[in-house]
């Protein structure tokens, strides 16, 4: 059965930031468009009129979240992943109920830092979807389409090599309703092609027998029940998550289950200093179209 969605539900977002990284040092404090990513991403945080906090172990990352009015929660101890550090974060300083064995919040959502084109109003979504849903853990995931004879969406090398490559994770999603494909469950999540689809070697597109053939790309944020998350953390990593190195394949193999949404933006998450270039790019194609109807909260 659903969860019930009523007026003592509340929701927060917890913003994981380190400025340790091999490929990117000091990332979350990056320029954007004249913003720091950090800033940008809090600020399409708040703006779901979520509680937002950013967790942290580093004090220019700290400092700087204070500069601009964000909200801080420091977590120093070494942790292996940001959804440990949200967990501890969670657990010291906003479950003040644990006592009664009652969460002070309904649902949290782990935002990566490094998300910059993710709106508020998706993560509004998500969050409101999966109060009333039956799944344990939420996500997001964006469709792609190799097509044929669709000329409007055609298979770019790009997406081919999305499609390909071990960096974006594939997720194998199952629609909720026939009628709608806007929600469903993730069955597995892999850094390999799944599903199969029968690519042409010669053309970078389908193979002709099939017109359309269609996979979704998964988007890192999690939206979790505390009691799911708290299970998650405790339990040991699993041999699929070992293997595809996805935290994720921890909750299926454990018996979680995933609800996603579908996503229509276009998302790049930051990894390095390269993207900031795509994302910066993409900011402005957006406001030439229309800044009357700037798609992206900056």
């Amino acid at each position: 059965m659903p969860y019930s969605n009523n007026s003592t539900s509340k929701i927060v977002i917890l913003i994981p930031a380190r400025y340790q990284s091999s490929r990117f040092p000091g990332k979350p404090l990056a320029t954007i468009a004249g913003k720091s990513m950090i800033n940008i991403v809090y600020n399409n945080a708040i703006s779901s009129s979520f509680d937002t906090y950013v967790v942290t172990d580093n004090n220019l990352i700290e400092e700087h979240v204070l500069s601009f009015g964000g909200k801080v929660l420091r977590v120093d101890d070494e942790v292996n992943c940001g959804t440990d550090r949200i967990h501890l974060a969670y657990s010291r300083f906003l479950n003040k109920s644990e006592s009664n064995n009652c969460s002070s919040y309904s649902l949290i959502i782990n935002l990566q830092g490094d998300e910059p084109l993710l709106k508020g109003s998706e993560l509004k979504a998500l969050g409101e979807w999966h109060l009333n849903s039956k799944y344990d853990i939420t996500t997001l995931v964006k469709r792609h389409t190799f097509s044929v004879t669709t000329p409007a969406t055609p298979t770019t090398p790009q997406l081919r090599e999305k499609y390909l490559g071990p960096n974006v994770v594939k997720a194998v999603f199952v629609a909720d309703n026939l009628n709608s494909s806007k929600a469903g469950r993730c069955l597995y999540f892999s850094r390999s092609p799944i599903p199969h689809l029968p690519l042409s070697d010669n053309n970078n597109e389908t193979d002709k027998n099939n017109e359309n053939l269609i996979w979704h790309q998964h988007v890192g944020i999690y939206s979790y029940r505390p009691h799911i998350l708290e299970t998650f953390v405790k339990s040991n990593a699993t041999y699929l998550e070992q293997v595809e190195k996805l935290e994720q394949l921890r909750a299926l193999s454990i018996g979680m289950n995933i609800g996603a949404l579908v996503t229509e933006n276009e998302l790049i998450s930051v990894d390095t200093p390269e993207d900031i270039i795509k994302v910066e790019k993409l900011f402005k194609k957006v406001s030439e179209v229309s800044k009357e109807h700037l798609s992206y909260e900056l």
